[in-house]
């Protein structure tokens, strides 16, 4: 049983601090000799964590990167195995002196607000921070959207206190929460939304945005992608990316793994695995997608965030001709009743498969061609059970599996 459970919250913060800047003292403050961007935001993170370095790398500059997918120090990469986006246990500043050594001149770190609610980003020194959005998420575990949103807001006064010059927060003036990082007290302040951008057109199958005067194509479908690439563009021209490396870096990424990815298998349907996990995210993903839509839904991990259950269900069924509900995280809760409660939320009960490979298997059965199937809540990660098991797991993989299975090819 986790001590956890009988330390009060006090001893718990100091313990994390006293880790996060033991690491930074460890591995001698390795984030003051080389440029840090940290990424924040409820939805986007990754993408544009990897749209930023898309971008720097075309300019020439060598990259780290930390992220939900990966951890990438100049060319050497490997799947973040670890479960958090931004690790604890000073990893991050392992992390940052490992790109040091490898002579990177940027790391692109995501960052959450459990992670600023530990104190992981205590010791490094930040010279950019990207705020892309904020939505009620992780309430139970914070306390209220209110201490949630304050928890972001920790990066930005990281910011404010970094020793860096030049610092800049760029931050999506489309979102309510943006009025306060864009005025934090630093050298560089930008204010980017896509209304600034005319013309920008989003499809199914990528789209495009001007910026200074050239149109820039971003591979990935819908309007969250454009402004999560506008985003990365903006902080990139910061730090004085031209407009031609901003053009090839986003252009160039085809594929971000679980984020809207495409799989493409020689079948006459579409299918879409992507992380979506609020229902914000879910109503922009099936919104990019025209026609008839078969929804596989989870997206509701156990013992956190029971309030969106319902909401992530109505979501589905108000966009999707048909809706199957599957197993997530569940962590140490039962998976049939998460899948109740998220159809609690429908108007009529949905088919519960809770296997989640059968729930696919089934998805792809009943898809026509020209149809959608979009794979949600999971993208490329694990499965958490009991005790936080963690279990092998790619939506991706399973489903290039399940569709070679339906067109009679061999496993």
């Amino acid at each position: 049983m986790s001590l956890k459970r009988f330390l009060p919250d006090s001893l718990i913060s100091a313990y994390h601090l006293a880790i996060a800047l033991g690491g930074a003292f460890l591995y001698r403050f390795p984030s003051r000799s080389i440029k840090v961007i940290a990424v924040t935001g409820t939805k986007g993170k990754t993408s544009t964590s990897e749209m930023v370095s898309s971008i720097l790398e075309a300019a020439g500059q060598k990259t780290a990167l930390i992220n939900s997918i990966r951890i990438k120090i100049g060319q050497k990469k490997q799947r973040n195995t670890i479960g958090r986006s931004m690790p604890g246990r000073a990893r991050l500043q392992k992390f940052l002196r490992d790109a040091v050594r490898e002579k990177c001149a940027y790391a692109v770190i995501e960052m959450t607000s459990e992670g600023a609610r530990q104190h992981r980003h205590r010791g490094i020194e930040l010279d950019a921070l990207v705020f892309l959005n904020l939505a009620p998420e992780h309430i139970e575990s914070h306390g209220s959207y209110e201490a949630y949103a304050d928890a972001k807001y920790e990066l930005g006064l990281a910011l404010a206190n970094s020793s860096k010059r030049p610092r800049a927060v760029i931050a999506s003036a489309d979102d309510k929460e943006s009025a306060r990082y864009l005025a934090l007290p630093v050298e560089s302040r930008i204010a980017f939304s896509l209304t600034k951008q005319e013309p920008w057109h989003a499809s199914a199958d990528g789209g495009t945005f001007t910026y200074e005067g050239r149109t820039i194509e971003v591979p990935q479908p819908g309007e969250f992608s454009l402004k999560n690439a506008l985003a990365a563009a903006e902080v990139a021209y910061a730090f004085g990316a031209d407009l031609d490396a901003i053009q090839k870096g986003l252009a160039s990424l085809t594929r971000i793994p679980g984020r809207a990815e495409r799989i493409d298998a020689g079948q006459d349907f579409i299918v879409v695995v992507d992380y979506a996990h609020t229902p914000d995210s879910l109503e922009a993903l099936c919104d990019a997608y025209p026609g008839r839509k078969i929804c596989l839904l989870g997206s509701a991990g156990g013992g956190r965030d029971t309030w969106k259950r319902p909401v992530m269900g109505k979501t589905a069924e108000e966009k999707c001709e048909v809706v199957i509900l599957t197993n997530d995280d569940p962590y140490d809760e039962d998976p049939q009743k998460i899948a109740d409660e998220i159809a609690s939320g429908m108007t009529k009960r949905p088919d519960i498969i809770l296997d989640r490979r059968e729930a696919i298997r089934t998805a792809f059965s009943i898809a026509r061609k020209g149809d959608t199937v979009l794979i949600t809540g999971k993208g490329i990660d694990p499965i958490y059970g009991k005790g936080g098991a963690k279990i092998p797991w790619s939506d991706a993989e399973v489903a290039r599996e399940e569709i070679q299975r339906l067109r009679g090819g061999a496993l």
